[in-house]
């Protein structure tokens, strides 16, 4: 169901995105407009970053498990990637937003670098 539902929700995204960036212009949008931008920027990533982590730790697990053999690395599962594809992509929004209303330095960097560490942390410790 989760999976489904991740492909509606990015299908669905992708077609308003483009829509909206081929009928508006930043200036006559809005702050209506610009916060669909940002939800649907968050909402592509979030499932271009589920199907990478859920596909790419398959891989990864699958190619290891030869080198491995004590200890084989098990594969995310769905939920799992959901749940660290739900922050990792909260990153490229936020980025976006300190950009749009300034520069962003290397502060900035390193505190949604370290946000994103201490959430990612905080879902393993939850799911395991």
């Amino acid at each position: 169901m989760l999976g489904k539902l991740a492909v509606i929700g990015l299908s669905v995204a992708v077609l308003l995105f483009v829509v909206l960036l081929q009928t508006t212009a930043p200036a006559t949008a809005g702050p209506l407009g610009i916060l669909v931008v940002f939800i649907l920027m968050y909402v592509l990533v979030l499932g271009a970053l589920t199907f990478l982590l859920f596909g790419g730790s398959r891989v990864v697990s699958k190619f290891s498990s030869p080198l491995l053999a004590k200890k084989p690395l098990h594969p995310l599962t769905l939920r799992r990637s959901y749940y660290f594809s739900s922050v990792i992509a909260l990153a490229p929004v936020m980025f976006l937003g300190m950009q749009s209303v300034g520069e962003v330095g290397i502060y900035d960097v390193i505190l949604v670098v370290l946000f994103v560490v201490i959430a990612c942390i905080y879902i393993t410790k939850r799911t395991a």
